[in-house]
């Protein structure tokens, strides 16, 4: 295997664009850091990749309770540590054996490095905040080092 694209979404609130399943499209898996809103919006990325979700702030729905807060994602051999809100993040990714943490929460597409573990905060999908972008990711995990694509809808 040359390549295993993971596609990276957050904050859709209860919006899937056409232009973010397309873009989705060709991965071979997805994480949704949560704030998802509407239960269909999973079995869309379903319908594409496996989808490992954690749940947002406002994934107050009956439905969301099965959504972990949380999630230890194993793909391709990496650890991937998900959650919704970088200010919870209560361990220390390093020590325990994480490679990637992904969030979401803030709306901003950004990532950075930072004691060997890539942090990426995808942006929001869903409908648009303030003046921010709205945005997903992508990530080649077989390309090292790992540099996450930043694709604005």
């Amino acid at each position: 295997m040359k390549s295993f694209v993971l596609g990276l979404i957050s904050d859709t609130h209860g919006l899937l664009r056409p232009e973010a399943l397309a873009t989705l499209r060709g991965t071979q898996a997805i994480i949704h850091a949560g704030d998802v809103g509407e239960r269909g919006i999973l079995d869309q990325l379903k319908a594409i990749a496996p989808v490992h979700a954690v749940r947002g702030n406002l994934d107050t729905e009956p439905w969301c309770k099965a959504l972990p807060e949380t999630n230890v994602v194993e793909i391709a051999g990496i650890s991937i540590y998900v959650l919704h809100n970088f200010e919870h993040l209560d361990l220390d990714p390093n020590a325990a054996g994480f490679k990637i943490v992904v969030t979401g929460h803030t709306h901003k597409p950004e990532s950075h490095w930072r004691d060997g573990v890539l942090y990426i905060n995808p942006g929001s999908a869903g409908p648009r905040r303030f003046s921010l972008p709205i945005c997903l990711a992508r990530l080649d995990l077989l390309k090292t080092p790992w540099q996450p694509e930043f694709i604005e809808l």
